[in-house]
């Protein structure tokens, strides 16, 4: 594992340039310093940028393993997060960063259902289909659309099933349902 120490101005920099949710700290420089990627002799590693301090180690297969509440604590406190003024921003993010963090968990997670509507669906269409006025929205980087026409409550609710589901613990699911 490679560990690069950087001071809190130039981590900011280098935050500030995300250009979406999930771009890893190598495509960032990597665009910044514009090195093509077939000109790198190593595959690249995706990291998501993180605050210094955190870091993500590798199995012995060479494959990055994240502590998933560290992950979401990174999310909570991240200044993108802070950016985000209304619930939805909050909402939206949050749902993002659970799919990057588990692919896998997420998409067997968003079976959830409300009473008469379906949360999550692979298409608009699924979740027009339960209601008419969800006003579905794609959840950036991932092949997922959600309801958006919920109460905060709802959205909390919706959040805190799908990290069950997950697997993540009650200390956290508070806290990121408290953060929406």
């Amino acid at each position: 594992m490679k560990t690069i120490e950087v001071d809190e101005e130039l981590y900011r920099y280098i935050a500030s340039q995300t250009q979406h949710i999930g771009e890893s700290a190598s495509d960032i420089l990597r665009r910044l310093l514009m090195v093509p990627e077939e000109q790198l002799q190593q595959p690249e590693v995706v990291m998501p940028v993180r605050p210094k301090g955190i870091v993500v180690s590798r199995d012995a297969g060479n494959e990055p393993t994240m502590d998933r509440v560290k992950e979401m604590r990174t999310v909570l406190i991240s200044d993108e997060f802070a950016a985000q003024e209304k619930a939805i921003g909050r909402f939206m993010l949050i749902l993002s960063s659970l799919y990057r963090i588990d692919a896998d968990g997420f998409a067997e997670a968003a079976a959830i259902k409300g009473r008469t509507r379906v949360y999550f669906a692979h298409d608009e269409e699924t979740l027009l289909a339960s209601g008419k006025t969800t006003k579905p929205k794609a959840i950036p980087i991932t092949p997922f659309w959600v309801i958006t026409n919920t109460n905060t409550d709802r959205k909390r609710q919706m959040i805190d099933q799908l990290m069950t589901k997950m697997g993540f613990g009650s200390d956290i699911i508070d806290k990121v349902c408290g953060e929406i």
